[in-house]
């Protein structure tokens, strides 16, 4: 799904037909631009950037970084681990790849994630270093060398068999609530990038935008 757009000579809309190495180098550069920041985002606005439905960072086309979620060279890899029914269900921006490893070496990388049976694929893209795509149930033996200093996308699909929990009291969702209280699961959009859902997840929760409280207040007109 290309969803860049240009505007020709006679002034219509056309689609930009990016490589992946041009999507990867524009990923890359907004975020270092990021990470170069005086005040650098919160981190509850660099989780979910690929959901144009969001508030994340504008600086994150969230657009680019979904086609880049669907490409062919991504999905391939993440079949390879979970099987051909994919699920993209997160993305998250760490401005240092130290945090993104000591996220994993305290056992926090799958603690949260809504997914019954529990199982998924994290990729890892990072400017100068192949795409790298790893088993969660083997994220903290199999995390690849990283450039700790460096701006780090985390991708996170789970396989199409595994049901999503948008329960709040379901465990992973409360402990969620607890140790990162500013990110909520429960209303993300599902994006089946593959195969089938095959575990009847909801995938229409998180694509409509809730209505200003202004506007539900109006009287109606007579």
């Amino acid at each position: 799904m290309e969803t860049g757009l240009d505007t020709p000579i006679r002034g219509s809309a056309a689609p930009v037909a990016r490589s992946l190495g041009e999507r990867l180098d524009a990923l890359n550069d907004a975020a270092l631009e990021l990470a170069q920041r005086a005040r650098r985002p919160r981190r509850e606005r660099l989780s979910g950037l690929h959901n144009p439905w969001r508030h994340g960072d504008p600086l994150v086309d969230p657009w680019l970084l979904l086609d880049l979620c669907e490409d062919p060279a991504v999905v391939d890899g993440v079949e390879a681990l979970v099987g051909p029914d994919i699920v993209l269900w997160d993305t998250e921006l760490y401005l240092e790849a130290a945090a993104y490893q000591r996220f994993v070496e305290e056992g926090r990388e799958g603690r949260y994630w809504p997914a019954m049976p529990l199982a998924g694929a994290v990729v890892l893209v990072a400017a100068a270093r192949p795409l790298a795509c790893v088993d969660l149930a083997r994220v903290a033996e199999d995390l690849p060398a990283l450039d700790l200093a460096s701006p780090l996308y985390v991708l996170r699909y789970m396989p199409g068999t595994s049901h999503f929990v948008r329960d709040g009291r379901a465990l992973a969702n409360w402990v969620a609530m607890e140790e990162q209280p500013l990110i909520n699961y429960t209303t993300r959009p599902l994006w089946l990038v593959r195969g089938e859902d095959r575990a009847s997840s909801d995938f229409v929760t998180g694509f409509s935008p809730p209505v200003p409280r202004w506007a539900s207040n109006q009287p109606k007109e007579k």
